[in-house]
């Protein structure tokens, strides 16, 4: 079986055919970097990290061009940047930091390249220009807009009423504007606002433009796939297509569009305007990173996932009963490849749950049997694992995890050489209470013929 992906514009799955199997290009819309991200961000990162991984075990590691943007040029992070007296520069240096190190902790990859805004404003002029040469945008009181009647197959993407769209999006209705629809490319910037010389005055990039144009320069004019969010169907992904094939006299943005599902708490999709969202860098004091990760793939990446406190909880045990195995094989370099139930499920359309039931398919062989064999299954169990991003941490120092409210690992060292003491010199009370203190902590000890170890429980 061949990987196969559903195309939001198709409404359909397809066989994944690139262009050109030697380069195959993805795009990924990232953060604008203002703030902390939400863990609903981190689930379009993580899905399309993912899909990086699959691309590179089908086409080879080389073979794959991924790009995802910042966007370090806003209205928000402008406001940010008022509001605390920070400069700019500053605030998007911290919180493009801030999200890389995030998608480190959770095992992403890095992309091939992560183009920023700002390094791109003379192109976006050049495309701007390009687009009201041809008829599909125009200038009117300091604003360039893109004009959406001049690309008649605009919606398409989205599915959606342009009425209701427009409703839906809350676009601003302004007198200079041909077409209530009618989108900003360039917009003036005020003297306290960072802006850029152009032929239309001294200003800035609307959103919208800044994707088309790193495509064209970072990938090409076409790419295989473009990603992002359901929530960026529309009009963010509308608009990029619409300015893309007026200024490309026609020409496709992109091949294949993929869209993941939005991330749920309670019954309303998590949403900094909503204010009921969970943090990437605060669950990460609290969770390993894998835990993490396990639970933003648990669910198919197109379906809605729920976020709670019990999936989180869920997920550290059965990756605890995965760790448990591979410790038997830990220090090993024998690298086969992933197993065929685990690469089938991911070529159906990034089938996560498919694949995790492989994964506890293989962990069912590997308690059943013993010596070779039993090696075998845990060593194709880790393969099979790391091609989804997980199993990369020593199963040691799995165990080990972080403190907590308990005993740090530098106290329980310290506990453990009193131990060995006491049992040198024949006081197991003192042992045994040493022992029976830490269990009580949810530390356990295990006794071997090159001394304790420890793990939590």
């Amino acid at each position: 079986m061949s990987l196969a992906i559903h195309d939001t514009m198709a409404r359909k799955k397809r066989a994944f055919v690139p262009a050109d199997p030697k380069r195959v290009t993805m795009y990924v819309c990232g953060p604008t970097v203002y703030n902390y991200t939400h863990i609903g961000n981190a689930r379009s990162a993580i899905v399309f990290d993912l899909l990086f991984r699959v691309l590179r075990h089908e086409f080879g590691d080389d073979c794959v061009v991924y790009a995802r943007n910042f966007t370090d040029i806003d209205d928000k992070i402008i406001k940010a940047s008022h509001e605390s007296g920070t400069p700019i520069g500053e605030i998007t240096t911290k919180f493009a930091k801030v999200y890389l190190d995030e998608l480190a902790a959770l095992n992403a990859l890095k992309p091939t390249m992560t183009p920023l805004a700002t390094e791109h404003i003379e192109e976006m002029v050049a495309l701007v220009e390009r687009l009201i040469e041809k008829d599909s945008a125009y200038a009117a009181d300091g604003h360039v807009l893109f004009s959406v009647d001049s690309y008649a197959d605009y919606g398409r993407l989205s599915g959606v009423d342009r009425d209701e769209m427009i409703a839906g999006a809350r676009v601003e209705v302004a007198p200079y504007k041909k077409n209530p629809a009618d989108f900003v490319l360039w917009k003036p910037s005020a003297s306290d606002e960072p802006g850029w010389d152009s032929p239309w005055g001294r200003g800035r990039p609307g959103w919208h433009l800044e994707c088309s144009v790193m495509i064209e320069k970072e990938l090409g004019e076409t790419i295989d796939i473009h990603c992002g969010g359901q929530d960026l169907r529309f009009p963010h992904h509308e608009n990029e297509i619409a300015q893309s094939a007026c200024a490309h006299d026609g020409a496709a943005l992109a091949r294949y569009w993929m869209h993941n599902g939005f991330l749920r708490m309670g019954t309303d999709k998590m949403s900094k305007s909503i204010g009921n969202v969970v943090l990437t860098h605060e669950l990460l004091k609290e969770w390993p990173g894998e835990v993490i990760r396990w639970a933003l793939l648990s669910a198919h990446y197109r379906q809605p996932l729920e976020w709670a406190d019990a999936l989180l909880e869920q997920s550290k045990r059965q990756l605890d009963r995965f760790y448990r195995l591979l410790e038997e094989v830990a220090g090993s370099d024998e690298n086969p490849a992933p197993p065929e139930s685990v690469v089938l499920a991911l070529r159906d359309d990034l089938n996560t749950p498919e694949a995790f039931a492989g994964l506890h398919q293989l962990r069912d062989i590997a308690a059943q049997t013993d010596g070779d064999a039993r090696r075998s299954a845990i060593l194709r169990l880790r393969a099979a694992g790391q091609l989804l991003g997980f199993f990369h941490a020593d199963p040691a120092e799995w165990f080990r995890g972080e403190a907590g409210d308990g005993p740090s690992a530098e106290e329980i060292d310290a506990l453990l050489v009193q131990r060995a003491e006491a049992r040198k010199a024949k006081d197991f009370a003192t042992s045994d209470k040493i022992r029976d203190d830490l269990a009580a902590q949810g530390i356990m000890i295990e006794d071997g013929p090159d001394g304790a170890t420890w793990r939590r429980e």
